[in-house]
């Protein structure tokens, strides 16, 4: 797939950003109230038939916290249009699959760093087997950053959304750590900034 941002010098890319992020079927108000209702949904909600609440009897790590939104969010998108949007269903697909049209299918990063968001290290690798069998780690993303529980004070305010920005990401933006054991890819200060922008607009 040709980078839609290709040619472009870094000075526009904010401007094509903007331009990706207009043309996408999902309103951006919208997805700011679908990951706030999530995120609130997921404190409110009882576990087990003892009735545990995140929060309050559970304060899971960011990963898992990070893994609860990965999977609802799409839940809850295809709940409400389900004739547009799905869940991915082969590791070849994106997090939220466009049934109507691939192209603005999503790739969802989590992370509860203050800004940054994180892949694994083979978003910086090219594939060297057949590219059909994998993920296509170039289109749309949705980038979420939020707080970690406090775990020396449980009782302290409850975690919230910190940031969520969205755009276009391409594999090549996608930086592997120097060190050979490193097991992280990051972007760019100009990727950050240009290619995901804050939500709401």
């Amino acid at each position: 797939m040709l980078s839609p941002y290709a040619g472009l010098p870094v000075e526009a890319w904010k401007a094509k950003t903007l331009e990706l992020i207009k043309q996408h079927p999902l309103n951006s108000n919208e997805i700011c109230e679908l990951i706030n209702q999530v995120w609130h949904e997921i404190f409110e909600s009882n576990i087990t038939s003892s009735a545990y609440k995140i929060g309050i009897d559970l304060f899971p790590r960011p990963q898992i916290m990070g893994y609860f939104l990965h999977e609802l969010i799409p839940l809850e998108l295809a709940r409400k249009y389900p004739n547009i949007w799905r869940r991915e269903e082969n590791n070849n697909e994106k997090d939220i699959v466009c049934i109507t049209n691939e192209y603005y299918s999503i790739e969802m990063k989590t992370s509860s760093s203050k800004r940054s968001i994180y892949g694994n290290r083979s978003y910086a690798q090219k594939s060297t087997t057949n590219s059909r069998l994998k993920k296509n780690k170039s289109g749309y993303c949705l980038a979420i950053n939020f707080e970690k529980f406090n775990r020396n004070n449980p009782a302290a305010e409850r975690p919230k959304i910190t940031l969520v920005r969205f755009g276009w990401l391409d594999q090549d933006d996608w930086q592997g750590q120097v060190a050979a054991t490193g097991q992280q890819a990051k972007l760019s200060l100009d990727v950050e900034r240009y290619k995901l922008l804050e939500l709401p607009l």
